[in-house]
């Protein structure tokens, strides 16, 4: 099974009811995997887990899970705001065969330290599935801490952190050897992903690369070969395209993305309006330019 490398944060593609279009998820995660992909995490933020029916959650889990048949982890997002919520959300796999839960803190009110460190430890002793921390301060308000990360580090089945913080994925990186040598730390800061991996941070994850496989898998290639100048034309052209998106309107952006490359469905909340013909042409003319299509 593939421990490095790059772990998209996949899209869920839904029909107009809000229900997930089967077929296209499981070729977007086949999609994925054929790309080198060393793990996938399904209902993250860019695959609409806050929004998404309860009753399509196990459903959407299994269709990943069966596409990629072992081949590589599979995570799934259980975002809520209190213990009970996300045990419910965790109910709602059903049992499926997962590799992990991924839970931010609670998004509500403002969370502290203390607080933080109960809701995950309770957490793990709750959950059948290992537990990754979520360090998303920007949407959530309260930031996952060094000192706390490092302190449920070593709380069992608490099994590794996503984060955008490079500070902290540096020093957990360091200090899990000593601590939990089985921790993973995946950091998602995409901007910083090849200055990252210089410090030898080589588990990097985000929901761009769920629209940009080909560039993807050329850029962790030339990571591995330690073709710094390369890797980071490569990385300026993702960020080429999440730059459009966000001029655009990022989940719609992302939505029309996802379609011109062949997967059906909506990709964005049921609240966001898809764009207009002008954003649309800025879009494919970009995904053009890099090759996408």
């Amino acid at each position: 099974m593939r421990k490095q490398g790059f772990y998209p944060a996949l899209g869920t593609p839904l029909d107009d009811s809000g229900y997930v279009i089967a077929e296209s998820l499981q070729r977007h995660a086949e999609d994925q995997l054929k790309a080198g992909a060393a793990g996938l995490l399904v209902m993250g933020s860019m695959g609409q887990q806050p929004y998404i029916r309860g009753s399509e959650t196990g459903k959407i889990a299994k269709v990943v899970v069966e596409a990629v048949s072992g081949a590589c982890p599979v995570f799934v997002g259980v975002m809520d705001n209190s213990i009970e919520r996300v045990k419910e959300r965790i109910a709602l796999l059903g049992g499926i065969a997962i590799d992990g839960i991924v839970a931010t803190t609670p998004f509500y009110y403002a969370v502290s330290q203390p607080d933080i460190y109960h809701f995950f430890a309770s957490l793990a002793k709750a959950s059948p599935y290992p537990v990754y921390l979520y360090d998303l301060t920007v949407v959530t308000q309260s930031k996952i801490t060094v000192e706390t990360a490092a302190r449920l580090m070593t709380v069992p089945n608490i099994a590794g952190i996503k984060t955008g913080d490079l500070t902290t994925a540096r020093v957990l990186s360091r200090m899990k050897s000593s601590v939990n040598p089985e921790f993973k730390v995946l950091y998602s800061g995409l901007d910083t992903f090849d200055a990252a991996y210089g410090y030898g941070i080589a588990e990097q994850l985000d929901g761009m690369f769920s629209c940009t496989a080909a560039i993807t898998s050329r850029l962790y290639k030339e990571l591995a070969a330690g073709d710094s100048v390369a890797a980071a034309k490569s990385l300026d052209d993702i960020l080429l395209l999440r730059d459009t998106f966000v001029e655009v309107g990022v989940f719609p952006g992302f939505t029309h993305a996802m379609n011109l490359l062949g997967f059906a469905g909506t990709f964005h909340p049921d609240y966001m309006r898809p764009i207009g013909p002008e954003s649309q042409v800025k879009v494919k003319a970009c995904m053009t330019h890099l090759g996408l299509l």
